[in-house]
């Protein structure tokens, strides 16, 4: 009789399932639990945290603003509204359902999502990372064009 060895993960692997599965759970009670600012900034303060300071003190949005409001917008399904109010949120969004969706597949076809991870390499992975923090900072670069308009460049 031939018995199949059970599979056996790495640590890293149940850490980055349990991490996508961590992040849908997220985003359903964002859908749920929070209705969207319609400042477009803000949402965050339904959940207890304190109002942006830049935002209160000069009016100039900090590098994250919106991206809650942003979200939660997606979450409902009004990606037109999420891209408008912070685009770096709905980006944020659509990756955590992307990756969740992938690590599921991965996980199901009895490889390990880590191993899968390093096998695109270093060189591809810090290329996606720049390619992240340009994202990040063109969405702050939108945010502040929103908010201030574009009299403040000078």
């Amino acid at each position: 009789m031939d018995v199949q060895a059970p599979l056996r993960r790495s640590s890293e692997h149940r850490l980055l399932c349990g991490g996508a599965v961590a992040g849908l759970l997220l985003l359903l009670a964002m859908g749920f639990l929070l209705k969207p600012d319609a400042r477009g900034y803000g949402t965050h303060e339904r959940l207890g945290f304190a109002p942006c300071m830049p935002m209160e003190v000069w009016n100039v949005p900090c590098p994250g603003c919106g991206v809650t409001t942003s979200v939660t917008h997606a979450v409902r399904g009004e990606l037109a509204a999420s891209l408008r109010t912070q685009p770096f949120g709905l980006a944020l969004f659509i990756a955590v359902l992307v990756f969740a969706v992938w690590a599921f597949f991965v996980h199901l076809s009895g490889r390990d999502v880590w191993i899968q991870i390093r096998s695109v390499g270093r060189p591809r992975l810090y290329k996606w990372g720049g390619a992240i923090c340009v994202l990040f900072v063109a969405s702050w670069f939108y945010k502040l064009v929103a908010v201030r308009g574009w009299s403040w460049l000078g």
